[in-house]
């Protein structure tokens, strides 16, 4: 028998102290750098987006690959990218961790809905009160000095 699953997350990582240096000119192309790095590992992509200090990610992950590890590479690749093309100017690098949440086949829709959103959703919840309501809905345990 062979092995089926879907596991559907949602990823979240921001920029070195939530600082606002992905300006809006490129942002599309970087979501689309990440659609291809994803894709390139055999995700299956829903959405990629974000604003000017953060990105999510709503993507099917095989179970074969660790999200740490997917990550990892997204944000080194995302490194190389903006410094070769010198994108965002004052980019300063990724915090160390991310988020990662999971949802059933239902919230898609909703999900895909949001990330395309950020920038009416963040004129009323600040990305950083964002990330840690996600957390909060999840059950997620953290402590402020580490976001």
């Amino acid at each position: 028998m062979g092995t089926f699953t879907r596991h559907t997350y949602q990823i979240v990582f921001h920029t070195k102290n939530w600082e606002p240096t992905l300006t809006e000119t490129h942002r599309e192309e970087l979501f689309t750098y990440i659609s291809g790095i994803m894709m390139k590992k055999n995700c299956y992509v829903y959405q990629v987006g974000g604003f000017d200090n953060h990105i999510h990610i709503i993507a099917d992950i095989p179970p074969s690959i660790a999200v740490s590890h997917l990550i990892k590479d997204v944000k080194l690749a995302c490194t190389s990218l903006i410094k070769l093309k010198y994108m965002f100017p004052y980019f300063n690098g990724w915090n160390e961790g991310f988020g990662s949440f999971t949802y059933g086949p239902d919230a898609r829709k909703n999900l895909i809905n949001y990330v395309l959103n950020q920038k009416e959703h963040h004129k009323k919840e600040t990305p950083f009160e964002e990330f840690k309501r996600l957390l909060k809905e999840f059950e997620i345990e953290y402590q402020d000095k580490y976001l």
